[in-house]
């Protein structure tokens, strides 16, 4: 049966790699020929798990990472956003795994909540087959149901480094002093968030005779230091040393005064409806104010930020990646590591503060090959942050064109909006202050509609271009 599959790949994938069947003795130099996971050295078990996840031939970072990590060496990775960073560690551990099976094999130090439960997720599909069980520790959810998946010792904790912490010192019988593998995955942005003492107690309780990868998309002075701390003779697979945006992302700015912003934001969404988007904001208020003000104007949109419960951000996450909303607003909680196939659309609301966090944020759309759209914001305040991504990412970015007559035709209706989701903030601040009666849905704008009916044309789509318009059905 394996046989038989082998000979099915080449015409599957590409006449490249029929030839590369023949020439696999001796072909070591040849980058051109298309490799297989079986070449890296990957077992005939994760082959066909890759095989069923759809994952047709290994990325950049995975042909560079997977054959050093199964040699047994330490590896660093370096590579852009959506390069299949996950997959480069995933498979090495699956393999020792299933080569010497132990409770507590492995530890992924991640640095938001979404990331983890996405790299379990890939965990688990990868190692269905074999039984693979994983348990993700992080804040948000109560700590004694996290106890008792520990007590039951997972193969693979994946965790935020606060979490782990309050479980290695208040969980009785919970200790890694077995874990064979340590990962760190955007290892700079775990470091940016001062998690720093935390990763260095984490390192103090597990054994020194361990592996350890970490994989980052930048390369920081925090990182360097941490690696000479956590790694023995690394091997360093960069994909890529300079600060690279994918190949086909189409990436623009809009300069607009800041007091027009949200018409703009408004104007962009009817032009290009239909599509799916993810608006950055700066602050939590600010995704959730532009969340109601967009809800207003009868545009299906639902925020993802620090200041929800971890149920809510879970549930926003899941009511966007099935479609049934169309835009998530977000802070750099969402920035990072989550794999949303379909963004078509990235827009910078608020320009990042950090450079490098802007490749990560327009690192969400044209993943995996696929194709999409980036639009700054450039207000007066913002000019000098602008000029210094375009200097990270060597481009200079052309303006998206836009008419300014008609975005002002909008301006009476926004700023209608734009009231009432004040209002609607405001009555969520003073519910926050009451003590709670029940499951409070403060944080959540699905409840926040009562408002709209109020607005003129009551919670009708906003008029576009074409004489359609935007059918911001809410339920």
């Amino acid at each position: 049966m394996a046989d038989e599959q082998e000979s099915v790949k080449p015409d599957e994938v590409d006449s490249s790699e029929g030839e590369e069947e023949n020439s696999h003795g001796n072909g070591d130099g040849n980058e051109e020929v298309t490799k297989t996971f079986k070449d890296l050295g990957v077992t005939e078990v994760l082959c066909d798990a890759c095989d069923q996840l759809g994952w047709k031939s290994p990325t950049k970072i995975q042909i560079e990472a997977i054959p050093v990590a199964l040699q047994g060496k330490d590896v660093i990775g370096l590579a852009e956003t959506g390069s299949g960073k996950t997959g480069a560690f995933a498979l090495p551990i699956l393999q020792s795994l299933l080569a010497s099976p132990q409770r507590l094999h492995t530890l992924v130090l991640t640095p938001t909540r979404e990331l983890a439960f996405q790299i379990s997720e890939q965990f688990e599909a990868l190692g269905s087959s074999i039984g693979v069980k994983c348990a993700v520790i992080v804040g948000g959810i109560d700590m004694m149901s996290q106890s008792l998946v520990l007590a039951k010792k997972p193969h693979i904790v994946i965790a935020t480094p606060g979490r782990l912490i309050d479980h290695l010192e208040n969980t009785k019988g919970f200790g890694l002093r077995a874990v064979k593998f340590l990962v760190m995955d955007e290892a700079d942005r775990i470091l940016n968030m001062d998690f720093e003492t935390e990763v260095d107690k984490i390192l103090k309780v597990i054994p020194r005779e361990r592996r350890t990868f970490l994989f980052s998309a930048t390369m920081t002075k925090k990182v360097q230091k941490l690696q000479r701390a956590a790694l023995k003779d690394p091997v360093k697979c960069a994909v890529s040393t300079k600060y690279t945006t994918v190949d086909k992302l189409q990436q623009y700015y809009i300069f607009i005064p800041s007091k027009y912003k949200d018409c703009y934001l408004v104007s962009i969404l009817n032009e290009l409806a239909g599509n799916s988007f993810m608006i950055f904001c700066g602050t939590c208020s600010g995704a959730q104010r532009v969340a109601l003000l967009l809800r207003n104007l009868g545009i299906t949109a639902i925020p993802l930020h620090g200041q929800m419960s971890q149920n809510k951000r879970l549930g926003a996450l899941n009511k966007f990646k099935s479609k049934s909303r169309s835009v998530l607003l977000a802070t750099d909680v969402a920035s990072r590591g989550l794999d949303i196939p379909h963004v078509d659309c990235v827009i910078n609301y608020d320009i990042p503060t950090h450079s490098k966090d802007y490749i990560h944020r327009v690192g969400r759309t044209a993943r995996a090959g696929r194709s999409g759209k980036s639009i700054t914001f450039v207000t007066q305040y913002d000019v000098e942050l602008f000029q210094r991504i375009e200097t990270l990412i060597g481009k200079k970015l052309p303006a998206f064109p836009t008419q300014e007559e008609e975005v002002m035709m909008l301006v009476e209706r926004v700023s209608e909006a734009q009231r009432f989701a004040k209002l609607e903030m405001k009555e969520q601040g003073e519910k926050r202050k009451r003590p709670k009666r029940g499951d409070g849905d403060e944080d959540d704008t699905e409840q926040a509609s009562g408002v709209r009916k109020k607005v003129k044309g009551g919670g009708g789509a906003v008029r576009m271009r074409g004489g359609g318009a935007w059918r911001g059905g809410r339920r």
